[in-house]
């Protein structure tokens, strides 16, 4: 996916989760962040970001702030993006061999899976996860506790039952990581899910992204590394 313009900025402050303060051009202006996890390891004061101009009317901010430099690491913040590569990459051949239908945003049970998709006699769900936290070379997700990802998962694997496939996708929006694993500090309990889920049959699928201040790109899998905890051994 490509952006169709963007500029750097400095970041300054984070005054909620919607909004940053940034100096664009010289001057302070408020921008709309598009992810509204933590991110605190990323939007350090003084960091590069990048911007790209807002669409929709009503707006308040001008500018989405869409990614930033954490070291010599780039890092895609765009909480949209994740969806749409996925769906170039699946769509390009790369996720399911026959693939015929892809469709976004498909309800089964209480849950709304990011994708529904067809190929031949299969059929399948698929929930789509942005990963932007990195420790070191390792992909990890969550970077804030999220129950609304566990019951995702547990639904997932519930969809097996009806002869369903299932699979979740960590897209990881940063290049060069090591592999991918739960964060099981953050939130131990998404972790136990998603191992009990690959237990069921779920597939757990990590992908890596090219990124530059322009664009998005799934690239490459990742190693997916589910071993508990040193300490629930």
């Amino acid at each position: 996916m490509q952006y169709p313009q963007v500029c750097p900025a400095r970041f300054l402050s984070r005054p909620n989760r919607f909004v940053a303060l940034v100096e664009r051009e010289g001057k302070e202006e408020r921008v709309h962040v598009k992810n509204t996890g933590r991110c605190r390891e990323l939007l350090v004061p003084g960091c590069r970001v990048y911007l790209t101009p807002g669409e929709g009317a009503g707006r308040k901010t001008a500018w989405d702030l869409i990614a930033v430099e954490k070291g010599a690491l780039l890092v895609n913040m765009d909480a949209q993006a994740p969806n749409k590569v996925f769906q170039e990459w699946a769509l390009g051949g790369h996720f399911v061999e026959g693939l015929t239908l892809l469709k976004g945003e498909r309800t089964w049970g209480s849950s709304r899976f990011d994708f529904y998709w067809e190929a031949g006699a299969r059929r399948g769900f698929v929930e789509v996860k942005g990963v932007t936290l990195e420790e070191n070379g390792l992909a990890r997700f969550p970077d804030a506790p999220t129950e609304r990802g566990v019951k995702h998962l547990n639904e997932l694997a519930a969809c097996l039952a009806e002869g369903y496939e299932a699979a979740v996708c960590f897209v990881l929006q940063m290049e060069g990581m090591v592999s991918f694993s739960p964060n099981d500090v953050t939130h131990p309990a998404f972790g136990q899910a998603l191992r009990c889920c690959a237990a069921l049959g779920v597939e757990v699928l990590a992908v890596e992204c090219r990124v530059t201040p322009r664009s998005l790109e799934i690239v490459r899998p990742v190693p997916v590394d589910l071993a508990p905890p040193e300490n629930a051994k």
